[in-house]
């Protein structure tokens, strides 16, 4: 059986649409955050809806962003570079288009590494954010 989880080495980047590296990105990113909140006692509903909210919301993304562009690599830029300059022809209620450029730069690149299986990468940008 084919590995749902794990594209063919050199697809992630070469032929999944950068949207679609985002959408992936955005589920990880929420799942990365939750996990979070939760380690660090986060555990009521109420209190982890909120808390999620604060730190996956484009705003929060886009601030996220920022504080990472000084730390990625040369293709991790690109990728970043790539979500962030895809087409969006609208932005949700309470972020501006650039905010939600940058937060569709990062899902783009968190879905990059999930699918490349960067890991630890991954944990190591979300550490980032986080502190």
């Amino acid at each position: 059986m084919k590995d749902c989880l794990r594209p063919e080495k050199g697809k992630v980047s070469n032929e999944i649409a950068v949207l679609a590296l985002a959408h992936v990105g955005d589920a990880v990113y929420e799942l990365m955050a939750r996990t979070w909140l939760i380690s660090q006692g986060a555990v009521t509903a109420r209190r982890l809806h909120s808390s999620a909210v604060s730190i996956v919301s484009s705003k929060a993304q886009a601030v996220s962003a920022e504080r990472l562009l000084t730390e990625l690599s040369e293709d991790e830029l690109s990728i970043y570079k790539r979500g962030r300059n895809a087409y969006a022809n609208s932005a949700p209620n309470g972020a501006s288009y650039g905010e939600y450029h940058a937060s569709t730069g990062i899902e783009a690149l968190f879905g990059h590494l999930y699918l490349s299986g960067e890991s630890e990468r991954l944990n190591e940008l979300f550490g980032m954010i986080v502190d």
